[in-house]
């Protein structure tokens, strides 16, 4: 569960980035964050996955107070997430199934463990057949399933998927997409960050907008209205 009560974000610049949001996002749900550029989205990840620290307020990430937490615990909540960029940030020298070793391995997997969840995850995406292929190999909705699978291979309660569709065109943006709710299905909680109105709209879930450093709306089933 992800709980923001009363958060706020000041810069040291003075950048009021988010003014009072409280927000909960319950185990299991499929939720788009919304909202133009500056809005305060970025802000929200960034404080959820313990890169930011919120000026006041207090934000809990399952089950840990990210507004009193030590330095050692950092690592352990972040293993509760997985995390998919826009630029999939994947390692170009290294296969796909590598890709996803290296994540394991950090996050202390023995062989064992790995030789037996890397072939899982890669069918579930997908991706059978092509693990031993370099990410340059592969076409951007390719890489994107290999950044999910990444995402996906420390078995997280939650995935962040931000801007995740923003480099493909409209078909592999619906596949990724589609990917992202079968993985909801299964029980993973998704929050995904994004600008597509269409694709938000066409899949109905719940949409929560921002705008100006605050919620402005937030629906079951929502609904992306004029980009906003």
């Amino acid at each position: 569960m992800i709980r923001l009560t009363n958060v706020h974000k000041e810069f040291e610049n003075g950048t009021k980035a988010l003014k009072g949001v409280s927000m909960q996002i319950d185990d299991g749900e499929f939720v788009f964050l919304v909202g133009p550029s500056g809005s305060g989205k970025s802000t929200i990840i960034r404080l959820i996955t313990g890169e930011l620290e919120a000026t006041s307020g207090r934000l809990m990430v399952n089950g840990y107070n990210l507004s009193d937490i030590s330095v050692q615990q950092i690592p352990l909540m972040r293993r509760t997430l997985g995390v998919v960029f826009q630029d999939f940030r994947l390692i170009e020298k290294k296969t796909v199934a590598e890709n996803l070793e290296v994540a394991m391995r950090a996050a202390g997997a023995t062989a064992r463990e790995i030789g037996r969840r890397v072939p899982y995850i890669l069918g579930l995406v997908g991706l059978e057949g092509k693990e031993h292929m370099l990410p340059t190999q592969l076409s951007g909705g390719e890489q994107q399933r290999v950044a999910i699978a990444r995402a996906l291979a420390n078995n997280p309660s939650v995935i962040i998927a931000d801007e995740p569709t923003g480099n493909l065109d409209p078909d592999r943006s619906l596949e990724i997409m589609s990917l992202l709710e079968k993985i909801n299905d299964m029980g993973t909680t998704i929050l995904v960050v994004t600008h597509e109105r269409e694709l938000v709209n066409r899949f109905g879930k719940r949409v929560v907008a921002i705008e100006s450093g605050r919620l402005i709306s937030d629906a079951a089933g929502g609904y992306y209205r004029n980009g906003r």
